[in-house]
This record gives C-alpha cells, structure tokens and sequence, in this order.
C-alpha cells in the first residue's frame, strides 16, 4: 500500500488491538501502530477509560501528522464493584500477560456463583487530528463472567466474558465479534467523521 493511501495510526502498541481496528476500518485503509511510527504511549492518568482514550489519542497525535484513533476499554465485574475497570491491563500487575490477568480474575470470584457473575465490555474511542480531539464515543456489551476459560479467538478477556448465548467472546468468529463487540459499537459512531478526516468516502 502506497503512502497516498489513506492512512490512520491506531494508537496501541497492542498486537490484538491494532488487528482489531483493522478489521473494524473498511478495506483500502493503511493502518500503523504506535511501533510502526516511533511513537511512545503516555501513562494513563485517567479516571475514566473516555478520558484514558484521549490521553493516548493526543500523545499520539502529538507524534505524527496522520489521523489517530485510540481506545481505552476492559472488563467491569458487577461483584467487583466495577473492577478491574480501566486497571484490566494491568489488573494482576503492570506488565501483566492476558493469561495472568485473567487468572487473577477468577481468583477473585472463586466460589461467586453464577447468577452473580454479571459484568460488562465497555469502551471509549477517541478520534484526534493534529492534537484536537474531532469525534469520540463509547461502546457497552453486558455479558457474565465464565469460571474458567474457552476459545481461541480475540485476546485479553475475551476467553472469559461470557454472551448471553452461553458463548465466550473468544468462541465468536471475528466478522460477528466486529458487529457486536464494545469496541466495534463505539467505533462504528465515530466512522464517518474518521472517513471525512482521511479524505475517504464511506
């Protein structure tokens, strides 16, 4: 792909993610990750994953000339009083794998019973051009905790958040995943203010 494309940096040093966003942009769009432009992610400050969504959407817009988006999303356990919230990243530590995230998590609801598993996705997207936030959203699935994990699809929480049809997130192929997922009902609001800022028609 030529550098006319149109070209939109996703501002995640996250391999996962940066796959998901491509699938979620339509085709003929060049997509860079925060390693493909040199870029550093900031330390996020916020309350809020709306407001982690634009710390990483600024910075990286700081950084380059090109159209960035940013989420900030993760996993809000209703037991947990909303944990892990905007620490799902990080919640077993600061550079934590998925998998020990995601074991932490079930030693936290060990022995909770199902009925009371509830949580839900959430998600906020940021759009940001020359370091001016022009669109966001977010994005929201309710679901249920799983006791342990299944699938192999998708990545971080995804083998554990369980869909009201008693699949995980991580057991839906991806064309289903980008219709219904948090950050696909965020993303999905914020295309065509991100199309006209790239100069590409929806």
């Amino acid at each position: 792909m030529s550098s006319n494309e149109p070209t939109v940096v996703v501002a995640t040093s996250n391999p996962g993610k940066a796959r998901e966003f491509a699938q979620l942009l339509p085709e003929g769009i060049r997509i860079l990750s925060l390693r493909d432009i040199g870029a550093v992610a900031p330390p996020e400050t916020g309350a809020t994953f709306l407001e982690n969504a634009t710390i990483k959407a600024l910075a990286a817009s700081q950084q380059t000339d090109y159209v960035v988006i940013a989420d900030d999303s993760g996993i809000c356990v209703d037991v947990l009083d909303g944990a892990p919230g905007i620490h799902s990243a990080r919640y077993a530590g600061e550079h934590a794998t998925d998998e020990e995230n995601r074991n932490k998590l079930l030693s936290q609801l060990e022995g909770v019973h199902a009925a009371d598993r509830g949580a839900h996705f959430q998600a906020a997207v940021v759009v940001a051009h020359n370091n001016n936030v022009i669109t966001f959203a977010e994005g929201r699935i309710d679901g249920a905790v799983a006791t342990y994990v299944r699938g192999e699809n998708g990545f971080g929480y995804d083998p554990l958040f369980l869909l009201p049809d008693a699949r995980t997130m991580a057991e839906v192929d991806n064309f289903e995943k980008n219709q219904i997922s948090h950050r696909a009902r965020a993303t999905h609001q914020v295309l065509p203010v991100l199309l006209e800022a790239i100069g590409k028609p929806d």
